[in-house]
């Protein structure tokens, strides 16, 4: 069967090395400099509502785009930034292989970089299995941000950083490359989406305890050499549960309480990596392409109504997670991808007529945010 014979296939290591760096102490000063293709004397910086925050996964760099003329500005922040997420105060908070960087959206700079506490990142680098941040998350009242952090050859962590002091106030134990974190629309819980380990942590925000929910719909044979495990996860807004999409095939629903799942069946047919979903529940997954080309599909972006009824569109080329602007009509693919075969930009998608255009944006996009 070719799902079990898939997962028991090899996954190669695309470490790049560089000399360990020694991160910034947190800082709330505007000292820190901008990168060197910033524009410094032009005028007050403001930042346009639907503008496009990237993190360059190839580059330490976050990319300010605007969806009709592309980049506009970039912002040094840190070694490998993966994940982000931004606040209503305007701050973005980006996961980096060196900590967690603040960068203000308006004024287009850092005003901090966070370390970690966890032990055992080893040296700053990139690639896709670099130690430092990955998954990102804002508690819904702003005071805390949860970041998962990868550890080489180990278990991951969660740290709980607080927004107004700008330090690590706690971390807790996770499973293996913490892709994704989101939050509960109550802010009780962490799920950190535990992408080699074939689980979701959940972590109760009051006690510091944590529970392991087991998530493998194909099972978890093949190991850390399996294609088929959880990358990122949606809340659903109606009631809480969690969403994790695999191989276009199977949506399995998780409610964190009971630690109870179901499937629901899915049509696109390809390897699935960001989703996200809006406040009328529509989900939406990226497709990053065939794992076996002989059976699966090519790339896509799945849109799936609350009902369950989807519209799958056609991306070309591989891409890694996606972000939905305001107004829910389109939605922002990147291209960055976490393996082989990334490009620098970004597909915009009109949701409705499922039509698709390119856009040039960062170096190695991986995690996106609409302002």
């Amino acid at each position: 069967m070719k799902r079990l014979a898939l997962a028991a296939a090899a996954v190669a290591v695309l470490v790049t090395g560089c000399a360990t760096q020694t991160p910034d102490t947190p800082s709330t000063s505007a000292s820190t400099s901008r990168s060197a293709s910033a524009q410094p004397d032009r005028a007050p910086r403001g930042t346009p509502a639907g503008t496009l925050l990237v993190a360059d996964f190839g580059a330490d760099t976050v990319s300010f785009v605007d969806p009709r003329e592309g980049v506009t500005d970039t912002v040094t922040v840190g070694r490998a930034p993966y994940g982000l997420v931004v606040g209503d105060d305007g701050r973005a908070w980006v996961a980096t292989a060196e900590g967690v960087a603040v960068v203000d959206t308006a004024a287009r700079e850092r005003v901090a970089l966070i370390p970690y506490e966890t032990e055992h990142l080893g040296p700053v680098t990139g690639g896709e299995y670099r130690g430092g941040g990955m998954g990102i998350a804002l508690a819904p009242d702003g005071r805390h941000v949860y970041v998962g952090v990868n550890v080489p050859d180990g278990n991951g962590t969660l740290e709980t950083v607080d927004t107004r002091t700008l330090r690590v106030t706690g971390t807790a134990d996770v499973g293996r490359r913490p892709f994704d974190v989101d939050v509960s629309r109550d802010g009780r819980e962490v799920y950190a989406t535990d992408h080699d380990s074939f689980d979701v942590t959940v972590l109760d925000t009051g006690s510091g305890a944590t529970r392991r929910i087991e998530v493998a719909p194909y099972g978890t044979e093949g190991g850390l050499g399996s294609w088929l495990k959880p990358h990122y996860t949606a809340v659903r807004p109606s009631d809480g549960k969690l969403l994790l999409p695999f191989e276009g095939e199977k949506l399995v629903v998780v409610d964190p309480e009971t630690g109870r799942s179901r499937i629901e069946r899915m049509t696109a047919n390809t390897h699935q990596h960001g989703v996200t979903v809006t406040p009328d529940g529509t989900l939406f997954v990226v497709g990053t392409g065939p794992i076996d080309p002989a059976e699966d599909a090519g790339p896509s972006l799945t849109v799936r109504t609350k009902d369950g009824r989807e519209k799958v569109i056609p991306l070309d080329g591989p891409h890694e997670d996606v972000a939905v602007s305001a107004d829910g009509r389109t939605a922002y693919v990147t291209g960055g991808f976490t393996r082989d075969g990334y490009w620098n930009g970004i597909t915009a998608v009109d949701v409705d007529s499922g039509d698709t255009h390119r856009l040039a944006a960062g170096e190695r996009p991986l995690g996106i945010a609409v302002l």
